[in-house]
């Protein structure tokens, strides 16, 4: 008989039984080490939050699609931000050039920001940003905002990804030194913890890792080296485990091997409760590993697109079957290009099914039991404890980092990858196996260069209508704060408010920091 085995590696047994099952434990659901989800009722309580990731071109652009989106059902709005916004440069910039509005939506401005939320109440929505490097000033153009509205800063919802470990690690917009970048997340954590107190201050990403080139198993066990290696420098800063490990939230990727992505978003929990319990955590919700999930991006083809519909499908099983909080799902489409509104229709509508008459969502982890889900469970989680303890050895994971080592071990799980592609060991359809000489209909979204010349005249406009001697005064004490040690987050929200922009606030920082290479 043929040998199969998962993505990561694992062994899978052609039969299954109680035997295989590790005894003595009978875990339930919302109890420690929550296995089996971090609430008691799931989803029978309430489902989890459909997101759809949208951000293209200009403001006003991406705010028309939230408009669509939250009147097609979605709960909760994700933003993606184009590169220049995430690697702190203005769109008028010389680097941003051929990049305005391309990957995501150019936010330069406060001013952009009351035109990308034109309209949403923030108090009425849950709101996940996914940018790192200039993520604290995101957050305070996003508090400018919301005091604007008039919001209760008690009441606003929502994540920062702010997660540069990974940048460094699987994915590249980072700024500054792992240092000093460090110590912007730990200003994050604290500043959160006194004056938002429901927002998620940090969502440590698997997502990118795996879109890197990782397997399942490294991508749970590097994202909790990282978290782990958060929770340290906050607790060297003299911050509560017990407080801040609640705003704490994970983001991880869904691939196509159901059984072992079901597997490891239930390891993950596991370990992450053994995890905080042994830094000192005695809180339970400082324990619980809440995270969201998006669908697997690099598994999408550009070849016969419309099989994507199908793996779609199969990516928000594994997500929902594993306890997800929230998901987005994939556009059909996103190998050739943004997605359009129709594919994003669909991929929302791909929840919707799900949710409301596939029936999985009616009983808790319901593949719980499954001699084959709870072995591959045991089995993930030892052999991701098996790389966290070598990421330990190492002194942490800023230092296999420095070391090379977690991009080491996801190249050559990607090389492994692609091999048993070209070889045809792993099947993929429609790309060396079931292939169609049909050319493809999809229509695809084209995002206008003219965007940057629109967005440079809007920052002309806006130094030259600001009051200047204030913004220079502003940005003068984001570099004092950041000289001295003090807390970022007064200093910049201050600034944003003072019409300071995302690339000159980078920049005080830069010049203090300096940047990684």
């Amino acid at each position: 008989m043929d040998k199969k085995s998962t993505d990561s590696g694992i062994e899978i047994k052609p039969l299954y039984t109680q035997q295989d099952r590790t005894a003595g434990k009978e875990e339930l659901p919302g109890e420690f080490p929550y296995t089996r989800g971090v609430q008691a009722d799931m989803y029978r309580g309430r489902l989890w939050t459909m997101r759809q990731y949208a951000g293209f071109s200009t403001a006003e652009e991406s705010n028309k699609r939230y408009h669509y989106l939250l009147k097609q059902g979605v709960s909760g709005l994700s933003v993606a931000f184009d590169l220049p916004t995430q690697i702190g440069y203005d769109s008028d910039h010389p680097l941003s050039e051929g990049e305005v509005g391309k990957v995501g939506v150019a936010i330069d401005s406060i001013d952009d920001m009351q035109r990308l939320f034109n309209g949403i109440q923030l108090e009425n929505v849950s709101t996940s940003m996914t940018i790192n490097a200039t993520g604290y000033i995101l957050l305070s153009l996003y508090v400018a905002l919301a005091r604007e509205q008039g919001a209760d800063l008690g009441k606003i919802t929502g994540t920062i990804q702010n997660d540069i470990l990974k940048e460094y690690a699987a994915r590249g917009t980072y700024i500054y030194p792992p240092k000093p970048s460090m110590r912007i997340i730990t200003d994050i954590f604290e500043w959160c913890s006194n004056e938002l107190p429901k927002w998620n201050t940090i969502s440590i990403s698997g997502y990118h890792i795996r879109e890197a080139g990782s397997s399942a198993v490294q991508e749970i066990a590097f994202t909790l080296a990282n978290g782990k290696a958060y929770v340290q420098a906050a607790l060297e800063k003299g911050l509560d485990i017990n407080v801040f490990g609640k705003r704490l939230s994970f983001f991880f990727n869904a691939h196509n091997n159901l059984f072992e992505e079901v597997a490891k978003f239930r390891a993950a929990r596991r370990m992450w409760a053994k995890m905080m319990k042994d830094l000192g955590a005695t809180d339970p919700k400082a324990m619980m590993l809440r995270f969201h999930t998006q669908t697997g991006g690099s598994t999408l083809t550009a070849q016969q697109p419309h099989n994507n519909i199908s793996r779609v499908t199969i990516q928000t099983l594994s997500a929902v079957l594993g306890g997800t909080q929230s998901l987005h799902t994939n556009g059909y489409d996103e190998a050739l290009s943004l997605p359009t509104e129709e594919a994003a229709r669909i991929a929302l509508r791909t929840q919707q099914v799900v949710a409301y008459e596939s029936g999985v969502a009616d009983t808790v982890d319901p593949l719980a039991g499954s001699y084959f889900v709870e072995a591959l469970t045991d089995e993930v989680e030892s052999k991701a404890w098996e790389l966290i303890n070598r990421i330990d050895a190492m002194g942490g994971s800023v230092s296999a980092i420095e070391q090379g080592f977690i991009q080491d071990e996801i190249a050559r799980s990607a090389y492994n990858y692609q091999r048993g592609i070209e070889t045809g060991g792993k099947v993929i359809v429609g790309v060396n196996k079931f292939t169609s000489t049909e050319k493809s209909d999809t229509p695809i979204l084209r995002v206008d260069d003219s965007i940057r010349t629109v967005q440079a005249d809007r920052l002309k406009a806006l130094r030259e209508q600001r009051d200047a001697t204030k913004a220079k005064a502003c940005l003068e004490q984001v570099a004092i704060a950041a000289k001295e040690g003090s807390n970022l987050m007064p200093p910049v929200i201050t600034a944003v408010e003072n019409r300071c922009s995302l690339g000159e606030i980078a920049d005080e920082l830069r010049k203090v920091f300096g940047e990684y290479k």
